[in-house]
């Protein structure tokens, strides 16, 4: 019987370190770009947009289209380097071992 209560001390610290890790996260934040940063939006590590930045010469020139392309890219850039961010995180939590829902 100790090696399960050993067992489940050990879930409820990892428990613990995640939801640690996930505060921290929520409060760290990525940039990504588009359009050779005439679009920038800011992401936090857990994937929400923060900011969105459009350069005003683009906006000026009236190609909505285009506008929408880059916030659509510069979005998609910050929330992949989010997810890398939550990545290498976690990795240092599990030793590299990638665990599915986790990673």
């Amino acid at each position: 019987m100790f090696g399960f209560k050993n067992l489940m001390e050990q879930a409820q610290n990892l428990q613990e370190r995640i939801s640690e890790i996930q505060a921290q996260l929520a409060n760290k934040t990525v940039t990504g770009s588009a359009g050779g940063d005439m679009v920038v939006v800011t992401a936090t590590g857990s994937q929400e947009i923060t900011s969105v930045k459009i350069e005003r010469s683009i906006v000026q020139a009236g190609d909505v289209e285009m506008i929408e392309e880059l916030v659509a890219a510069a979005a998609n850039d910050a929330i992949r380097k989010s997810k890398d961010l939550v990545s290498e995180e976690f990795s240092k939590l599990t030793g590299g071992i990638r665990i599915p829902g986790l990673t």
